[in-house]
């Protein structure tokens, strides 16, 4: 069928396919460094616990089979090794087949580990790189051009990511209709990068320019993503430049950089790269691509209505292959930025002139004379949801408490999750305590004065002194 295949897109696939790898690979390497202290057998959330309580046609997961911290390893190094495989073009030497089967590897893993990563995974951008990562197995390789049906799914989800994210601001937060958002949204964002204390003292009129650009984006550019080119390539690049100012601006894990992925695949490199005579695309390719597209295009509908509902939800996964779903982001935000600071000390019994000495955190804020840095798109799970755990409580109900314990056991896995440790693992704390902090940008006077880029004021405890055997 010649209206199967699109020529024009050979260099954006090739592109397309190799940043998408390279996503999966820090994905990959992110769950690899990571798991033992948030899900493994004695993590604050052990997945053993977790499959035993939800079956596994709620959360399909070769975990769900069999569960070990060596099993797990060995899926994310696998996960890894077959990234890296991706990322050096291996599937451009298979036949097709081979290719399509090469990409399912990661898909399968990371669905493995996302379905029982609980809350340190509930983030929009895994569900994100699951349902791109699925369209990846059906893109094809050198034995056939791009085809036309897999190139418009994959602008059905940039559609989504951009749109439903702009939705979402004009129904939430006032602060987007009014222009100001980021009068506040770089000093209260998750995790500020280097660069976000400057763009949260750009003047007042730049910050209305930004909400408006980010809008126009968002609201407007996504809707030219369906139209003849080369409309639809300058769209994708005012996505991609939009996407490289929020990589400057903060640290939102692979979210921007897996968008840029995905507005990449829009780009119509005309006949660059393109073979002089296409091949034709195998039979049973173009029926398992239209089998592929009716599925997805089915599944779309509750996706499609949630865009268009008043009571929109973002970040959610209408079913548990994550194979089409809801995106959106900061459809509020926080004017003030607090945060737990957690401290030890080795007294024995705490007093009003203990030591209390400060556990420092990679991503987060927390010495106020340390600059943020960049980590993105690493995705540091705990500093994370450590900001979420300083809005309320309640987000970390499930996981606070366990943290604690480790901090006090001296778990070794748990210290490497952190940037430094006031205590060694054979000698730690008696007591921990939290407690909740303000923290604000200096201005440029007091940066200069102090070399501080941060002022904090103490608001209240968040844990009282807390001992191994105590109530959480």
């Amino acid at each position: 069928m010649e209206w199967f295949t699109a020529d024009g897109y050979w260099l954006g696939r090739i592109v397309f396919q190799r940043a998408l790898a390279a996503v999966y690979l820090v994905a990959f390497l992110d769950a690899a460094l990571q798991f033992r202290a948030l899900i493994g057998e004695r993590g604050m959330l052990p997945v053993p616990r977790y499959v035993e309580r939800v079956p596994f046609r709620r959360a399909p997961s070769l975990f769900q089979l069999h569960y070990s911290d060596r099993f797990f390893a060995l899926v994310a190094w696998t996960g890894c090794a077959c990234a890296a495989a991706l990322l050096a073009g291996v599937d451009g030497r298979l036949p097709l087949w081979g290719a399509m089967l090469l990409w399912v590897v990661p898909w399968v893993l990371y669905l493995s580990i996302v379905n029982v990563g609980q809350t340190w995974y509930g983030f929009g951008w895994e569900s994100l790189l699951l349902e791109v990562g699925f369209l990846a197995v059906f893109l094809g390789n050198d034995e056939t051009a791009p085809p036309v049906l897999v190139l418009f799914l994959l602008r059905w989800v940039l559609f989504r990511v951009e749109f439903g994210a702009g939705l979402i601001k004009m129904r939430g937060d006032a602060c987007w209709r009014e222009l100001t958002c980021l009068d506040f949204h770089h000093e209260t964002q998750p995790m500020p990068g280097p660069l976000s204390w400057f763009f949260h003292h750009l003047p007042a009129p730049v910050h209305r320019i930004e909400v408006a650009a980010n809008h126009f984006t968002q609201l407007v550019v996504p809707v030219l993503l369906f139209t003849p080119q080369p409309i639809a390539t300058a769209a994708a690049c005012l996505m991609i430049a939009t996407q490289l100012w929020l990589v400057l601006s903060g640290n939102f894990a692979w979210l921007n950089w897996l968008t840029i992925v995905l507005a990449v695949s829009v780009v119509d490199f005309g006949s660059v790269a393109a073979p002089s005579d296409s091949p034709a695309s195998p039979l049973w390719y173009e029926v398992v691509v239209i089998a592929v597209t009716v599925l997805l295009l089915g599944l779309s509908y509750r996706p499609a209505r949630n865009l268009f509902s008043r009571r929109q939800i973002m970040n959610y996964s209408f079913d548990p292959l994550h194979l089409v779903n809801a995106y959106g982001a900061f459809g509020s935000v926080s004017r003030v930025r607090q945060e737990v600071v957690i401290e030890g000390t080795s007294d024995a019994a705490p007093r009003q002139d203990s030591e209390w000495r400060e556990y420092e955190f990679k991503g987060k804020p927390g010495d106020v004379r340390r600059w943020p840095r960049q980590f993105a798109p690493y995705h540091l799970r705990l500093d994370w949801m450590m900001w979420f755990a300083a809005l309320s409580p309640a987000y970390a109900r499930s996981w606070f408490g366990p943290l604690v314990e480790r901090l006090l056991d001296g778990d070794r896995d748990t210290l490497r999750l952190l940037r430094h440790a006031p205590f060694p693992p054979d000698a730690p704390p008696a007591y921990i305590r939290a407690r909740l902090y303000r923290y604000r940008y200096t201005t440029w006077r007091e940066l200069r004065e102090t070399g501080a880029c941060w002022e904090r004021t103490y608001v209240r405890d968040f844990l009282p002194p807390t001992r191994v055997g105590s109530p959480r």
